[in-house]
């Protein structure tokens, strides 16, 4: 939309500064507090009792404990966009000395969706606030399980979100550890990868080692395996486009002089193109199988076809680049490479125009600097005002 009010910017920066702690103590508790996708029941009561006092509507229990809120602006009916926070934590014991530290055991907020969730009630509550300011439906998005598969954004999708009323574009955020606080980072195009799991089952005969006329090694047979794969992976991946395969772990219920009856690999593969995703598939089932066979064994092969490539849309992150450069300033808005990671909103940003950036959390004055996914992740949390205020202010721009 194009805004009429010259004052909207200062009005939702100074409703960002004025929310701010309420929404640092949202995100400490749910830091307190977190939950395994699909098991967010806690988190998804807190969101609702959140709401509920804002005076926003919304539907409980989307793909289980998933929650789509809504808040209508003048002439509802015009344009409908969504923004999205994911809510499920990983099974990481929090190594952090601080007084918001997880008191459940084995499971910590280590990818920050504890701040996505306070970011997108902080620009609810904005929102809410400005609604006689713009003009369309905005939907709040809290989405389960982005962390493991098949994901909430799916079932989120298959369960309707995207229409009554149908959604145009979709926004999402999330924290980026490299980044400073007071900054966002985004990418227009493909921007992160596809995701699929390699699981092969490598089957010999087993044996004692020290007759090997009488066994089929299985770890022979699997190390061939990876050998052919890598070979033939790295030979027919594009050249313009970035790709991995890579095995972490092997696993053979064997001894020094024992050998196993099977071996089990699993690995990863991620790429930016689907297309070659959809060849490389069929060609590692292709050489496991094959290999087994001519080496007088067999692979059962099982992939786990992952999250898609996330595309954001060129012309929509273009115009979320210059809202965010009029609220933020040009030195707080950088342009990002692509991540060899996935996210699940992929399939948010296959259906619709959808665009998801980053927003810096790192302060290296106060030792916060480690990286997602470890158990001394934390955040500088002034940039959950950052986050707030931009989202409501990206929201109503792209009504």
């Amino acid at each position: 939309m194009i805004i009429t009010d010259p004052d909207l910017k200062e009005k939702i920066k100074k409703l960002a500064a004025s929310y701010s702690q309420e929404m640092i103590t949202a995100r400490q508790h749910l830091h307190a507090y977190p939950e395994l996708g699909f098991r967010e029941f806690n988190t998804a009561a807190y969101i609702a009792d959140k709401l509920k006092e804002y005076g926003i509507s919304f539907k409980t229990g989307i793909a289980e404990t998933g929650i789509v809120g809504e808040i209508k602006g003048k002439n509802p009916s015009i344009k409908t966009i969504a923004l999205r926070a994911d809510m499920d934590a990983l099974p990481i014991i929090e190594a952090n000395d601080v007084e918001y530290r997880s008191t459940n055991a084995g499971i910590m907020h280590a990818c920050g969706h504890d701040v996505h969730i306070a970011c997108l009630l902080g620009a609810a509550k904005i929102l809410i606030e400005l609604k006689e300011e713009f003009q369309g439906t905005i939907k709040l998005f809290f989405q389960p399980s982005e962390e493991a598969f098949p994901g909430g954004a799916i079932k989120m999708i298959e369960e309707g979100v995207l229409s009554n009323p149908t959604v145009e574009n979709v926004f999402g955020q999330h924290v980026l550890p490299t980044l400073q606080a007071g900054k966002i980072g985004l990418r227009p195009g493909r921007y992160m990868a596809s995701t699929d799991e390699i699981y092969l089952t490598v089957k010999g005969k087993g044996g004692h080692a020290a007759t090997p006329e009488l066994y089929i090694n299985p770890l022979n047979i699997a190390a061939a395996i990876l050998l052919k794969l890598s070979e033939e992976f790295n030979k027919h991946k594009p050249s313009d486009t970035p790709s991995v395969l890579a095995f972490g772990r092997i696993t053979g219920d064997g001894r020094t002089n024992i050998i196993p009856d099977e071996v089990k690999l699993e690995g990863t593969m991620r790429t930016f193109d689907e297309a070659w995703r959809a060849e490389a598939q069929e060609m590692i089932s292709s050489i496991a199988t094959s290999t087994a066979k001519e080496l007088q064994g067999s692979c059962d092969v099982h992939l786990a076809k992952g999250y898609p490539v996330l595309v954001n849309d060129d012309e929509l992150t273009q115009k979320v680049k210059q809202d965010a450069i009029a609220y933020l300033g040009s030195d707080n808005v950088v342009d990002l490479e692509m991540r060899m990671t996935a996210e699940d909103f992929a399939y948010f940003s296959q259906k619709v125009p959808s665009c998801f950036y980053r927003l810096g959390v790192r302060n290296e004055e106060r030792g916060i600097v480690s990286n997602l996914h470890t158990s001394a992740f934390d955040v500088d949390e002034s940039c959950i005002s950052t986050g707030m205020g931009l989202m409501a202010w990206i929201a109503i721009s792209g009504l």
